[in-house]
């Protein structure tokens, strides 16, 4: 649902911004909203969790996300839209922490590393609300198209909701020091020690998440700028690459409870390092689309490993933190690209995504005596 949603949206944007009039800078201030909206509720909501559970702030998050799509289609400035912009990006990024934490109290019941299988979700969700979206964008307008995706995602909620409340989170008493550490009745090295894991974890997760929110802004234009592709070949560049990631998600659960989460996070940050690497620098557009699918498959599991770690680590807040950390590498990437690739060219700025890849494998090794392992 939470895919669905957010790429129902994305494919409105363009009929959003001829609506309110809005030039290209405006419209690129008025939909940072979403950016800050989420990242100002990310920690807040991680307190939520804790004072009332992560179900039910799943729940109310997932219901407001579903009410505030229709709000961008109602407005007819850039100024009210990067409002209720802001709206709509703190119920996604609620709803983004308080299903991780509760995904995270899952895993730990199961004893089974499935964290990867629910962002496998995330990502089906937004290739099937882009496909719907594509659909209905030129027969329906804005409103219309995204009140239909609002009935939609209040009847999953609903649904969901209902199980979620039946089904209580679980007790997971292994935790508990840390949350106690973490609410500082505690001042020992111990007790820091979980929150030094939760930052590492976030910066894993802020290295890859850097090179989605690149490759979504920058990937077509690098095909088609800088090695001549046409239209169709430079939009399959993003979306072999998507469908990469959606793949490797699928797998993902298999390879951790195979090779464990410190394995999985190095091999995934070496894959992605030398998949854009050959999408930066190869001499063909065909070429660089193969270089982005594996930069997919190695990405694809960095971001929801790093997070299930931190949240191990620290609870609800542990997810929290990371979330915003990893999130600030979604910000980053593309202002980031634009400035080097002025700099220099394109695709030396795309090269930047092979190096944090690198990094987060470099920091995955480094404290790889942290992780619990994905074997049971």
């Amino acid at each position: 649902m939470d895919g669905f949603l957010f790429a129902g949206w994305v494919v409105r944007i363009p009929a959003i911004k001829a609506q309110t009039g809005a030039g290209a800078g405006t419209l690129g201030l008025a939909l940072l909203g979403v950016s800050a909206g989420a990242v100002a509720f990310m920690l807040i909501t991680g307190r939520l969790c804790r004072r009332f559970g992560s179900h039910a702030v799943t729940t109310a998050s997932a219901a407001a996300l579903a009410l505030s799509i229709v709000l961008p289609p109602l407005t007819h400035s850039a100024t009210a839209l990067g409002l209720v912009l802001l709206v709509f990006g703190a119920a996604y990024g609620s709803l983004n922490v308080a299903m991780n934490s509760a995904a995270v109290d899952l895993i730990a019941a199961l004893r089974r590393p499935v964290m990867p299988s629910f962002h496998a979700a995330f990502s089906l969700g937004g290739m099937l609300g882009a496909g719907l979206g594509g659909l209905l964008a030129g027969g329906l307008p804005p409103l219309v198209h995204l009140s239909l995706l609002a009935a939609i995602g209040l009847l999953a909620t609903a649904v969901a909701g209902r199980s979620l409340h039946r089904h209580p989170a679980p007790v997971v008493p292994e935790r508990m020091p840390a949350a106690t550490d973490r609410a500082g009745t505690t001042g020992t090295g111990q007790g820091r020690r979980p929150a030094r894991l939760v930052v590492v974890f976030g910066l894993i997760a802020l290295c890859t998440a850097y090179g989605e929110g690149a490759m979504a802004d920058w990937g077509a234009l690098h095909l088609s700028q800088d090695l001549d592709a046409g239209p169709g070949t430079a939009a399959a560049g993003y979306a072999v690459f998507a469908l990469a990631m959606t793949v490797g998600r699928l797998s993902g659960t298999a390879m951790v409870q195979r090779f464990g989460p410190a394995r999985s996070l190095i091999a995934g940050g070496t894959t992605a390092t030398a998949g854009m690497l050959l999408g930066a620098l190869a001499p063909s557009a065909w070429s660089a689309c193969l270089g982005f699918a594996v930069a997919g498959i190695g990405l694809a599991n960095i971001f929801p490993i790093a997070i299930a770690r931190a949240g191990e680590a620290g609870g609800a807040d542990g997810v929290a933190v990371a979330s915003t950390v990893g999130y600030g590498g979604m910000l980053l990437g593309p202002p980031a690209i634009g400035f080097l690739a002025e700099a220099f060219t394109l695709p030396v700025a795309l090269t930047t995504l092979a190096l944090l890849a690198a990094v987060a494998a470099v920091i995955a090794y480094a404290t790889r005596g942290a992780h619990r392992t994905g074997r049971r």
